[in-house]
């Protein structure tokens, strides 16, 4: 992999286009997936599914306005090969699992539908906001032919705001996955001093920038050798600005460890850590994110 390639993955790029009032961000996964996908032997059609939502984790949990937020996307569902996906995005550091029902599965086609995998279900996106203390939970049905569909709709509905979200997972030329992602959005404001602008699917300037957008393709996301600014100016080059935020860099991170469990552990009454421990008096705590086993003994 060349120096511009490895610049050009695990990061997302956020930017504006302030004459059409839209905003988006472009992330693109190479190590980090792998990374966190090599915790688990997933097949390789659930690998492509969590590599999917972790990109929609990037997308959305950059929009964030302090790295201290975390965004956490979560599929619940019946009577899939999927019953659980979760997705969490803390400071540009990720981590992402899921469970399944290999007897499902092995029944499934060969490349199944969103309903095939995941049967009747929600997709729950929530945004912690750690400064403010606030938080925003919004659930949908996971309907459409993909997860970045069905997130379509959480914007739709949930955030009443007009966007296009794009995601392709495919392979570098050593046989590592990569993934690739784009979100753009219409503001319900305008840039600072102008008047408030509603936002309508057929809003004129949110017309023009999903046509635009709606040209990228698949290839492109996952291309590691394209920078993030080269891709943005194929598809906005006719604007007379598209302004570049500073790129967040992703790296996987789960903040799991033997001082954590048991700081966790230490809160429970005495009573209850009895009755987790084993006759050494050692109580295992297992992280489904890394796939690891922390036994630690709490006083």
């Amino acid at each position: 992999m060349t120096d511009t390639a490895a610049t050009a993955l695990d990061t997302v790029q956020g930017f504006t286009i302030a004459s059409r009032h839209a905003r988006g961000r472009v992330a693109r996964l190479g190590p980090a997936l792998n990374a966190i996908l090599a915790a688990h032997a997933y097949p390789p059609v659930l690998a492509r599914v969590l590599a999917e939502a972790l990109v929609l984790g990037a997308l959305f949990g950059a929009t964030l306005k302090h790295a201290e937020g975390q965004l956490t996307l979560q599929a619940q569902t019946e009577g899939g090969a999927i019953d659980l996906l979760v997705v969490d995005y803390r400071g540009g550091e990720m981590r992402g699992y899921l469970r399944h029902d290999a007897e499902r599965l092995a029944e499934a086609p060969v490349e199944p539908s969103l309903f095939g995998l995941f049967g009747k279900g929600y997709l729950a996106i929530t945004f912690d906001q750690a400064v403010s203390g606030e938080r925003y939970q919004g659930i949908v049905p996971l309907e459409g032919g993909s997860l970045a569909e069905a997130a379509e709709h959480y914007f739709a509905q949930s955030e009443q705001i007009p966007s296009l979200v794009r995601v392709s997972v495919g392979e570098d030329r050593a046989g590592r996955m990569v993934a690739g992602g784009l979100l753009v959005q219409h503001l319900p404001e305008g840039e600072e001093g102008r008047e408030r602008l509603h936002t309508r699917l057929d809003h004129p300037e949110w017309r023009h920038v999903l046509a635009l957008a709606s040209t990228i393709s698949p290839a492109e996301l996952t291309d590691a050798t394209l920078p993030a600014d080269e891709l943005l100016w194929r598809l906005f080059h006719e604007e007379e600005e598209v302004r570049l935020l500073a790129p967040t860099h992703l790296a996987r991170g789960c903040r799991c460890s033997p001082d954590h469990v048991r700081d966790v552990l230490s809160r429970f009454p005495e009573s209850e850590r009895a009755a987790m421990a084993e006759a050494d008096g050692t109580i295992r705590v297992d992280c489904e994110f890394c796939a690891r086993s922390f036994p630690v003994t709490v006083e």
